[in-house]
Protein backbone atom coordinates (compact mmCIF):
# COMPACT_ATOMS: atom_id res chain seq x y z
CA UNK A 1 0.00 0.00 0.00
CA UNK A 2 2.86 2.55 1.23
CA UNK A 3 4.34 1.50 -2.25
CA UNK A 4 1.32 2.17 -4.53
CA UNK A 5 0.72 5.65 -2.43
CA UNK A 6 4.92 6.36 -2.96
CA UNK A 7 4.69 5.82 -6.85
CA UNK A 8 1.74 8.13 -7.62
CA UNK A 9 4.06 11.03 -5.43
CA UNK A 10 6.60 10.29 -7.22
CA UNK A 11 5.14 10.65 -10.47
CA UNK A 12 3.49 13.90 -10.01
CA UNK A 13 6.97 15.18 -8.68
CA UNK A 14 8.84 13.90 -11.82
CA UNK A 15 6.17 15.99 -13.61
CA UNK A 16 7.06 19.30 -11.90
CA UNK A 17 10.52 18.71 -12.40
CA UNK A 18 9.98 18.14 -16.27
CA UNK A 19 7.89 21.19 -16.19
CA UNK A 20 10.96 23.20 -14.74
CA UNK A 21 13.80 21.62 -17.33
CA UNK A 22 11.10 21.95 -20.53
CA UNK A 23 10.51 26.36 -18.96
CA UNK A 24 13.97 26.71 -18.19
CA UNK A 25 14.94 26.12 -22.18
CA UNK A 26 13.11 29.27 -22.95
CA UNK A 27 14.57 31.37 -19.75
CA UNK A 28 16.31 34.63 -21.80
CA UNK A 29 15.63 37.44 -19.62
CA UNK A 30 14.44 39.12 -16.17
CA UNK A 31 11.36 39.63 -17.86
CA UNK A 32 10.66 35.59 -18.62
CA UNK A 33 11.78 34.84 -15.49
CA UNK A 34 9.21 37.07 -13.21
CA UNK A 35 6.21 37.74 -16.02
CA UNK A 36 6.80 35.04 -19.11
CA UNK A 37 7.29 37.85 -21.78
CA UNK A 38 3.72 38.69 -21.39
CA UNK A 39 2.60 36.03 -23.20
CA UNK A 40 -0.39 34.60 -21.48
CA UNK A 41 -3.74 33.16 -22.66
CA UNK A 42 -6.63 33.46 -20.36
CA UNK A 43 -6.78 29.71 -19.66
CA UNK A 44 -3.29 29.52 -18.21
CA UNK A 45 -3.39 33.04 -16.27
CA UNK A 46 -6.67 31.84 -14.96
CA UNK A 47 -5.60 29.19 -13.73
CA UNK A 48 -2.45 30.07 -12.49
CA UNK A 49 -4.10 32.54 -10.20
CA UNK A 50 -6.49 30.42 -8.82
CA UNK A 51 -4.27 27.53 -8.18
CA UNK A 52 -1.79 30.38 -6.55
CA UNK A 53 -4.91 31.98 -5.03
CA UNK A 54 -5.67 28.62 -3.02
CA UNK A 55 -3.31 27.36 -1.20
CA UNK A 56 -3.05 24.72 1.24
CA UNK A 57 -5.43 26.97 3.32
CA UNK A 58 -8.41 25.09 0.75
CA UNK A 59 -7.44 21.58 1.13
CA UNK A 60 -6.89 21.27 4.89
CA UNK A 61 -8.03 24.58 6.12
CA UNK A 62 -11.62 25.50 4.43
CA UNK A 63 -12.33 21.20 4.63
CA UNK A 64 -11.94 21.69 8.33
CA UNK A 65 -13.84 24.91 8.55
CA UNK A 66 -16.49 22.59 6.91
CA UNK A 67 -15.85 20.07 9.75
CA UNK A 68 -16.51 22.36 12.55
CA UNK A 69 -18.62 24.73 11.46
CA UNK A 70 -20.74 22.85 8.85
CA UNK A 71 -23.17 24.73 6.66
CA UNK A 72 -21.58 28.52 7.78
CA UNK A 73 -18.09 27.81 6.25
CA UNK A 74 -20.21 28.53 2.87
CA UNK A 75 -19.80 32.40 3.87
CA UNK A 76 -16.04 31.85 2.75
CA UNK A 77 -16.69 30.38 -0.72
CA UNK A 78 -19.22 33.56 -1.16
CA UNK A 79 -16.30 35.64 -0.14
CA UNK A 80 -14.17 34.14 -2.64
CA UNK A 81 -16.54 34.08 -5.42
CA UNK A 82 -16.94 37.75 -4.92
CA UNK A 83 -13.71 38.54 -4.14
CA UNK A 84 -12.47 36.89 -7.46
CA UNK A 85 -15.33 37.99 -9.49
CA UNK A 86 -14.64 41.49 -8.97
CA UNK A 87 -10.79 41.44 -9.00
CA UNK A 88 -11.27 39.63 -12.70
CA UNK A 89 -14.25 41.86 -14.02
CA UNK A 90 -13.72 44.93 -12.24
CA UNK A 91 -10.20 45.99 -11.31
CA UNK A 92 -8.17 43.39 -13.76
CA UNK A 93 -8.78 45.65 -17.23
CA UNK A 94 -7.58 48.97 -15.60
CA UNK A 95 -4.66 47.19 -14.17
CA UNK A 96 -3.91 45.83 -17.25
CA UNK A 97 -3.71 48.74 -19.41
CA UNK A 98 -1.99 50.59 -17.35
CA UNK A 99 0.95 48.09 -16.66
CA UNK A 100 0.91 47.90 -20.43
CA UNK A 101 1.34 51.52 -20.26
CA UNK A 102 4.08 51.75 -17.97
CA UNK A 103 5.93 49.02 -19.42
CA UNK A 104 5.63 46.92 -15.69
CA UNK A 105 6.74 43.41 -14.91
CA UNK A 106 5.94 43.77 -11.38
CA UNK A 107 3.48 45.61 -9.00
CA UNK A 108 6.09 47.70 -7.36
CA UNK A 109 6.96 48.97 -11.53
CA UNK A 110 3.24 49.88 -11.87
CA UNK A 111 3.19 51.93 -8.29
CA UNK A 112 6.42 53.41 -9.19
CA UNK A 113 4.81 54.84 -12.67
CA UNK A 114 1.45 55.25 -11.35
CA UNK A 115 2.74 58.01 -8.83
CA UNK A 116 5.72 58.61 -10.60
CA UNK A 117 8.42 58.43 -7.41
CA UNK A 118 11.66 59.35 -9.15
CA UNK A 119 12.96 58.75 -5.69
CA UNK A 120 11.71 54.79 -5.52
CA UNK A 121 10.69 55.35 -2.04
CA UNK A 122 7.28 53.65 -3.02
CA UNK A 123 9.59 50.76 -4.50
CA UNK A 124 11.22 49.87 -1.55
CA UNK A 125 8.54 50.35 0.37
CA UNK A 126 6.68 47.66 -1.54
CA UNK A 127 9.63 45.50 -1.55
CA UNK A 128 10.66 45.60 1.78
CA UNK A 129 6.93 44.78 2.76
CA UNK A 130 6.51 41.92 0.53
CA UNK A 131 9.81 40.10 1.41
CA UNK A 132 8.64 40.16 4.93
CA UNK A 133 5.04 38.99 4.79
CA UNK A 134 5.48 36.60 1.45
CA UNK A 135 8.61 34.99 3.87
CA UNK A 136 5.95 34.27 6.50
CA UNK A 137 3.45 32.89 3.70
CA UNK A 138 5.73 30.48 2.43
CA UNK A 139 6.87 29.33 5.71
CA UNK A 140 3.06 28.41 6.36
CA UNK A 141 2.81 26.36 3.12
CA UNK A 142 5.94 24.60 3.88
CA UNK A 143 4.61 23.77 7.51
CA UNK A 144 1.36 22.35 5.92
CA UNK A 145 4.19 20.47 3.43
CA UNK A 146 5.60 18.32 6.69
CA UNK A 147 1.86 17.73 7.89
CA UNK A 148 0.74 16.35 4.63
CA UNK A 149 3.24 14.17 4.65
CA UNK A 150 3.22 13.07 8.11
CA UNK A 151 -0.87 12.88 7.99
CA UNK A 152 -1.01 10.86 4.71
CA UNK A 153 2.35 9.02 5.00
CA UNK A 154 3.63 9.11 8.73
CA UNK A 155 6.83 10.78 7.83
CA UNK A 156 8.84 12.37 10.26
CA UNK A 157 7.28 16.20 10.06
CA UNK A 158 10.65 17.99 9.20
CA UNK A 159 11.23 15.32 6.67
CA UNK A 160 8.37 15.69 4.72
CA UNK A 161 8.60 19.79 4.44
CA UNK A 162 12.21 19.41 3.47
CA UNK A 163 11.45 16.60 0.42
CA UNK A 164 8.81 19.15 -0.80
CA UNK A 165 10.55 22.21 -0.17
CA UNK A 166 13.69 20.57 -2.23
CA UNK A 167 11.11 20.00 -5.15
CA UNK A 168 9.71 22.73 -5.25
CA UNK A 169 12.83 25.06 -5.22
CA UNK A 170 14.69 22.96 -8.43
CA UNK A 171 12.00 23.72 -10.37
CA UNK A 172 11.35 27.50 -9.52
CA UNK A 173 15.03 28.58 -9.84
CA UNK A 174 15.52 26.40 -13.05
CA UNK A 175 12.16 27.63 -14.56
CA UNK A 176 11.08 31.14 -13.14
CA UNK A 177 7.58 31.84 -13.77
CA UNK A 178 6.89 30.08 -16.67
CA UNK A 179 7.77 27.08 -14.70
CA UNK A 180 5.39 28.24 -11.96
CA UNK A 181 2.53 29.08 -14.64
CA UNK A 182 2.26 25.40 -16.11
CA UNK A 183 2.78 23.75 -12.90
CA UNK A 184 0.34 25.69 -11.81
CA UNK A 185 -2.26 24.44 -14.54
CA UNK A 186 -1.36 21.20 -13.98
CA UNK A 187 -1.65 21.53 -10.29
CA UNK A 188 -4.67 23.54 -10.45
CA UNK A 189 -6.28 20.72 -12.33
CA UNK A 190 -5.29 18.07 -9.60
CA UNK A 191 -6.75 20.27 -6.99
CA UNK A 192 -10.01 20.94 -9.05
CA UNK A 193 -10.61 16.99 -9.57
CA UNK A 194 -9.86 16.21 -5.81
CA UNK A 195 -12.04 18.21 -4.33
CA UNK A 196 -14.86 17.82 -6.81
CA UNK A 197 -14.87 13.98 -6.57
CA UNK A 198 -14.44 13.19 -2.91
CA UNK A 199 -17.87 14.88 -1.60
CA UNK A 200 -19.67 12.72 -3.89
CA UNK A 201 -17.75 9.62 -2.70
CA UNK A 202 -18.35 10.38 1.43
CA UNK A 203 -22.00 11.14 0.20
CA UNK A 204 -22.41 7.82 -1.47
CA UNK A 205 -19.92 5.63 1.33
CA UNK A 206 -22.51 7.53 4.20
CA UNK A 207 -25.91 6.23 1.89
CA UNK A 208 -26.83 9.39 0.43
CA UNK A 209 -27.19 12.93 1.14
CA UNK A 210 -29.79 12.69 3.35
CA UNK A 211 -28.03 10.42 5.38
CA UNK A 212 -25.71 13.05 5.86
CA UNK A 213 -27.91 15.77 6.63
CA UNK A 214 -29.44 13.13 9.49
CA UNK A 215 -26.27 12.61 11.37
CA UNK A 216 -25.12 16.24 11.31
CA UNK A 217 -28.27 17.61 12.26
CA UNK A 218 -28.27 14.55 15.20
CA UNK A 219 -25.12 16.18 16.41
CA UNK A 220 -25.65 19.44 15.84
CA UNK A 221 -28.72 21.24 14.03
CA UNK A 222 -26.64 24.13 13.94
CA UNK A 223 -24.24 22.40 11.04
CA UNK A 224 -26.25 22.97 8.83
CA UNK A 225 -27.36 26.32 9.51
CA UNK A 226 -25.72 29.41 7.70
CA UNK A 227 -25.00 30.88 11.36
CA UNK A 228 -23.48 27.56 12.77
CA UNK A 229 -23.23 25.89 15.73
CA UNK A 230 -23.29 28.81 17.67
CA UNK A 231 -26.97 30.53 16.34
CA UNK A 232 -27.48 33.43 15.22
CA UNK A 233 -26.30 36.03 18.00
CA UNK A 234 -23.81 38.81 18.03
CA UNK A 235 -20.41 37.09 17.83
CA UNK A 236 -21.45 34.97 14.98
CA UNK A 237 -22.01 38.13 12.41
CA UNK A 238 -18.59 38.92 13.48
CA UNK A 239 -17.63 36.03 12.80
CA UNK A 240 -19.45 35.50 9.37
CA UNK A 241 -18.04 38.52 8.35
CA UNK A 242 -14.48 37.60 8.92
CA UNK A 243 -15.10 34.66 6.79
CA UNK A 244 -16.75 36.76 3.98
CA UNK A 245 -14.34 39.28 3.73
CA UNK A 246 -11.47 36.51 3.60
CA UNK A 247 -12.55 37.29 -0.34
CA UNK A 248 -10.88 41.19 -0.66
CA UNK A 249 -7.41 39.34 -0.15
CA UNK A 250 -7.50 39.31 -3.82
CA UNK A 251 -8.39 42.66 -4.88
CA UNK A 252 -4.80 43.72 -5.47
CA UNK A 253 -2.53 40.56 -3.82
CA UNK A 254 0.77 40.82 -6.25
CA UNK A 255 0.93 37.39 -6.17
CA UNK A 256 -2.76 37.62 -8.04
CA UNK A 257 -2.23 40.45 -9.92
CA UNK A 258 1.32 39.70 -11.28
CA UNK A 259 -0.72 37.18 -13.51
CA UNK A 260 -2.40 40.12 -14.87
CA UNK A 261 0.59 42.07 -15.58
CA UNK A 262 1.48 38.44 -17.67
CA UNK A 263 -1.37 38.35 -20.43
CA UNK A 264 -0.63 39.04 -23.74
CA UNK A 265 -4.12 41.20 -23.55
CA UNK A 266 -7.04 42.42 -21.94
CA UNK A 267 -9.10 40.63 -24.61
CA UNK A 268 -8.41 37.74 -22.60
CA UNK A 269 -10.13 38.74 -19.22
CA UNK A 270 -13.34 38.43 -20.23
CA UNK A 271 -12.84 34.32 -20.54
CA UNK A 272 -10.45 34.64 -17.68
CA UNK A 273 -12.70 35.85 -15.19
CA UNK A 274 -15.44 33.41 -16.13
CA UNK A 275 -13.53 30.45 -15.99
CA UNK A 276 -11.93 32.03 -12.28
CA UNK A 277 -15.15 32.17 -10.86
CA UNK A 278 -16.24 28.85 -12.03
CA UNK A 279 -13.47 27.45 -10.74
CA UNK A 280 -13.57 28.87 -7.01
CA UNK A 281 -17.45 27.81 -6.97
CA UNK A 282 -17.14 24.72 -7.56
CA UNK A 283 -13.40 23.96 -5.66
CA UNK A 284 -14.39 25.61 -2.68
CA UNK A 285 -18.28 24.41 -2.31
CA UNK A 286 -16.25 20.77 -2.47
CA UNK A 287 -13.56 21.33 0.40
CA UNK A 288 -16.43 22.74 2.51
CA UNK A 289 -19.07 19.42 1.40
CA UNK A 290 -15.72 17.52 2.52
CA UNK A 291 -15.76 18.59 5.79
CA UNK A 292 -19.12 18.41 6.60
CA UNK A 293 -19.69 14.66 5.17
CA UNK A 294 -16.60 13.99 6.81
CA UNK A 295 -17.86 15.00 10.06
CA UNK A 296 -21.22 12.92 9.80
CA UNK A 297 -18.67 10.06 8.91
CA UNK A 298 -16.39 9.96 11.88
CA UNK A 299 -16.26 11.34 15.32
CA UNK A 300 -15.44 14.99 15.28
CA UNK A 301 -12.86 14.28 17.70
CA UNK A 302 -10.94 12.11 15.51
CA UNK A 303 -10.50 14.67 12.65
CA UNK A 304 -7.57 16.54 14.66
CA UNK A 305 -7.27 20.38 15.42
CA UNK A 306 -9.93 22.20 13.57
CA UNK A 307 -11.32 19.54 11.97
CA UNK A 308 -7.93 19.62 9.56
CA UNK A 309 -7.53 15.78 9.18
CA UNK A 310 -10.78 15.55 8.15
CA UNK A 311 -9.55 14.76 3.98
CA UNK A 312 -6.63 12.82 4.87
CA UNK A 313 -8.91 10.72 7.05
CA UNK A 314 -11.66 10.23 3.90
CA UNK A 315 -9.14 9.55 1.55
CA UNK A 316 -7.26 7.04 4.03
CA UNK A 317 -10.60 5.27 4.99
CA UNK A 318 -12.75 5.27 1.40
CA UNK A 319 -10.07 4.95 -1.76
CA UNK A 320 -7.70 2.37 -2.94
CA UNK A 321 -4.12 3.05 -1.65
CA UNK A 322 -2.74 4.44 -5.88
CA UNK A 323 -5.99 7.16 -5.66
CA UNK A 324 -4.48 7.76 -1.83
CA UNK A 325 -0.92 8.51 -3.53
CA UNK A 326 -2.42 10.76 -6.20
CA UNK A 327 -4.64 12.90 -3.13
CA UNK A 328 -1.28 12.97 -1.54
CA UNK A 329 -0.10 14.52 -4.89
CA UNK A 330 -3.69 16.83 -4.57
CA UNK A 331 -2.36 18.50 -1.19
CA UNK A 332 1.04 19.06 -2.29
CA UNK A 333 -0.31 20.82 -5.42
CA UNK A 334 -2.06 23.55 -3.50
CA UNK A 335 1.21 23.86 -1.10
CA UNK A 336 3.26 24.11 -4.26
CA UNK A 337 1.41 26.40 -6.62
CA UNK A 338 1.15 29.15 -3.64
CA UNK A 339 5.11 28.47 -2.58
CA UNK A 340 6.00 28.83 -6.27
CA UNK A 341 4.61 31.98 -7.06
CA UNK A 342 5.24 33.59 -3.84
CA UNK A 343 8.97 33.13 -4.04
CA UNK A 344 8.81 34.51 -7.28
CA UNK A 345 7.08 37.93 -6.21
CA UNK A 346 9.39 38.19 -3.44
CA UNK A 347 12.29 37.60 -5.72
CA UNK A 348 11.06 40.04 -8.16
CA UNK A 349 10.86 42.43 -5.08
CA UNK A 350 14.14 41.83 -4.35
CA UNK A 351 15.99 41.35 -7.74
CA UNK A 352 14.57 44.07 -9.63
CA UNK A 353 12.43 46.68 -7.63
CA UNK A 354 15.53 46.89 -5.47
CA UNK A 355 18.92 45.16 -6.65
CA UNK A 356 18.31 46.54 -10.31
CA UNK A 357 15.87 49.54 -9.83
CA UNK A 358 17.42 51.26 -7.09
CA UNK A 359 20.85 50.26 -6.45
CA UNK A 360 22.20 49.19 -10.04
CA UNK A 361 20.22 50.39 -12.89
CA UNK A 362 22.51 50.27 -15.35
CA UNK A 363 22.25 46.42 -15.22
CA UNK A 364 20.43 45.03 -18.08
CA UNK A 365 17.38 42.62 -18.06
CA UNK A 366 19.45 39.93 -19.52
CA UNK A 367 21.94 40.13 -16.87
CA UNK A 368 19.28 39.57 -13.65
CA UNK A 369 18.48 36.03 -14.29
CA UNK A 370 21.33 33.98 -12.03
CA UNK A 371 21.45 36.51 -9.82
CA UNK A 372 17.45 36.19 -9.61
CA UNK A 373 18.18 32.61 -9.22
CA UNK A 374 20.54 32.97 -5.96
CA UNK A 375 17.51 35.53 -4.71
CA UNK A 376 15.06 33.14 -4.85
CA UNK A 377 17.11 30.01 -3.37
CA UNK A 378 18.27 32.76 -0.11
CA UNK A 379 14.41 33.34 0.42
CA UNK A 380 13.49 30.03 0.32
CA UNK A 381 15.88 29.07 3.21
CA UNK A 382 14.45 31.83 4.86
CA UNK A 383 11.00 30.87 4.84
CA UNK A 384 12.19 27.03 5.93
CA UNK A 385 13.67 28.25 8.43
CA UNK A 386 10.49 29.80 9.96
CA UNK A 387 8.43 27.51 9.20
CA UNK A 388 10.92 24.64 11.20
CA UNK A 389 11.08 27.65 13.78
CA UNK A 390 7.43 27.98 14.21
CA UNK A 391 6.79 24.27 14.18
CA UNK A 392 9.00 24.16 17.16
CA UNK A 393 7.62 27.14 18.85
CA UNK A 394 3.74 26.30 18.44
CA UNK A 395 3.29 22.60 18.33
CA UNK A 396 -0.93 23.15 18.75
CA UNK A 397 -0.76 25.67 16.00
CA UNK A 398 -3.73 25.05 12.87
CA UNK A 399 -2.65 25.32 8.97
CA UNK A 400 -5.41 27.97 8.71
CA UNK A 401 -4.56 30.29 11.16
CA UNK A 402 -0.62 30.35 9.88
CA UNK A 403 -1.81 30.81 6.20
CA UNK A 404 -4.69 33.45 7.21
CA UNK A 405 -1.76 35.21 9.14
CA UNK A 406 0.73 35.91 6.05
CA UNK A 407 -2.60 35.93 3.61
CA UNK A 408 -3.87 38.94 5.50
CA UNK A 409 -0.58 40.90 5.67
CA UNK A 410 -0.29 40.77 2.25
CA UNK A 411 -3.56 41.84 1.49
CA UNK A 412 -3.95 44.33 4.03
CA UNK A 413 -0.89 46.36 2.85
CA UNK A 414 -1.68 45.98 -0.74
CA UNK A 415 -4.88 45.78 -1.61
CA UNK A 416 -6.00 48.86 -0.57
CA UNK A 417 -3.64 50.57 -2.51
CA UNK A 418 -4.24 48.68 -5.22
CA UNK A 419 -7.84 49.53 -5.33
CA UNK A 420 -7.68 53.43 -4.92
CA UNK A 421 -5.02 53.32 -7.09
CA UNK A 422 -7.10 52.18 -10.07
CA UNK A 423 -10.32 54.81 -9.30
CA UNK A 424 -9.13 57.77 -7.35
CA UNK A 425 -7.71 60.64 -9.32
CA UNK A 426 -6.65 61.88 -5.76
CA UNK A 427 -4.58 59.56 -4.39
CA UNK A 428 -0.79 60.52 -3.76
CA UNK A 429 2.68 59.14 -3.53
CA UNK A 430 2.41 59.92 0.22
CA UNK A 431 -1.23 58.47 0.73
CA UNK A 432 0.10 54.90 -0.97
CA UNK A 433 3.23 55.00 1.28
CA UNK A 434 0.73 55.70 4.27
CA UNK A 435 -1.61 53.43 3.52
CA UNK A 436 1.04 50.27 2.98
CA UNK A 437 3.03 51.22 6.13
CA UNK A 438 -0.56 51.23 8.06
CA UNK A 439 -1.60 47.81 6.26
CA UNK A 440 1.66 46.44 6.99
CA UNK A 441 1.84 46.82 10.59
CA UNK A 442 -2.05 46.83 11.43
CA UNK A 443 -2.18 42.83 10.75
CA UNK A 444 0.34 42.07 13.91
CA UNK A 445 -1.09 44.98 15.87
CA UNK A 446 -4.48 43.55 15.45
CA UNK A 447 -3.84 39.67 16.39
CA UNK A 448 -1.45 40.28 19.32
CA UNK A 449 -2.48 43.95 20.75
CA UNK A 450 -5.66 45.20 21.35
CA UNK A 451 -6.30 40.95 22.11
CA UNK A 452 -4.11 41.72 25.33
CA UNK A 453 -5.20 44.94 26.06
CA UNK A 454 -9.12 45.31 25.90
CA UNK A 455 -10.16 44.56 29.14
CA UNK A 456 -14.18 44.16 27.81
CA UNK A 457 -14.50 40.29 27.51
CA UNK A 458 -17.03 41.05 24.55
CA UNK A 459 -14.52 43.92 22.60
CA UNK A 460 -12.07 40.86 22.82
CA UNK A 461 -14.03 38.20 21.79
CA UNK A 462 -15.69 40.62 18.99
CA UNK A 463 -11.78 41.16 17.75
CA UNK A 464 -11.08 37.26 17.79
CA UNK A 465 -14.01 36.67 15.69
CA UNK A 466 -13.77 39.09 12.98
CA UNK A 467 -9.83 38.33 12.89
CA UNK A 468 -6.61 40.63 11.43
CA UNK A 469 -7.55 41.28 8.02
CA UNK A 470 -11.06 43.24 8.07
CA UNK A 471 -9.52 46.10 10.37
CA UNK A 472 -6.25 45.90 9.28
CA UNK A 473 -7.44 46.64 5.29
CA UNK A 474 -9.98 49.82 6.74
CA UNK A 475 -7.58 51.33 8.44
CA UNK A 476 -5.00 51.33 5.33
CA UNK A 477 -7.71 52.54 2.88
CA UNK A 478 -8.77 55.68 5.67
CA UNK A 479 -4.92 56.06 6.38
CA UNK A 480 -4.56 56.41 1.88
CA UNK A 481 -7.80 58.77 2.38
CA UNK A 482 -6.77 61.34 5.03
CA UNK A 483 -3.27 61.36 3.80
CA UNK A 484 -3.63 61.93 0.35
CA UNK A 485 -6.61 64.54 0.92
CA UNK A 486 -3.94 66.40 2.89
CA UNK A 487 -1.13 66.02 0.74
CA UNK A 488 -1.82 69.27 -2.16
CA UNK A 489 1.61 69.24 -3.52
CA UNK A 490 1.62 65.41 -4.06
CA UNK A 491 -2.36 65.61 -5.93
CA UNK A 492 -0.40 68.82 -8.22
CA UNK A 493 2.40 66.17 -9.37
CA UNK A 494 0.11 63.19 -10.05
CA UNK A 495 -2.56 65.49 -12.21
CA UNK A 496 -1.22 64.14 -15.46
CA UNK A 497 -2.68 60.75 -14.02
CA UNK A 498 -6.24 62.17 -14.19
CA UNK A 499 -6.56 61.47 -18.31
CA UNK A 500 -4.88 57.78 -18.26
CA UNK A 501 -7.95 57.52 -15.40
CA UNK A 502 -10.76 59.29 -16.76
CA UNK A 503 -9.77 57.79 -20.70
CA UNK A 504 -9.97 53.94 -18.44
CA UNK A 505 -13.72 55.24 -17.51
CA UNK A 506 -14.96 55.64 -20.64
Amino acid sequence: MEAAKLISILAYLGILLVIGWVASRRMRDVREYYAAGKGLSFLPAAFSARATGESAWLLLGLTGMGAAYGAQAFWVVLGEVLGVGVSWLVLCRRFKVLTDRYDSITVPDYLEARFRDTRHVLRKVAAATLVIFVTVYVSAQIDATGKAFEDFLGWDFYVGALVGFVIVLIYIISGGFVAVVWSDVFQGTLMFLGLVILPFVGIAAAGGWGVVTEKLAAQDPGLLSAWGPDGFDTMTIFKTLSFLLIGIGFLGSPQIFVRYIAMRSEKEIPKGGAFAITYTLLSDSGAVLIGMVGRALYDYNALGPAGEQVLPIMVEDLLPAVVVGIYVAIVLSAIMSSVDSLLVVASSAFTRDYWQKVRHPELHDDALVGFSRKTTFTLALLALGLAFLVAWLAPGRTIFWYVIFGWSGIAATFCPTMILSLFWKRMTKRGAIAGMIVGFLGVPLFKFGPLQLAEDSTLRQALIELDVLAPAFALSFLAILLVSLLDKAGQEQVREVHAELDALSR
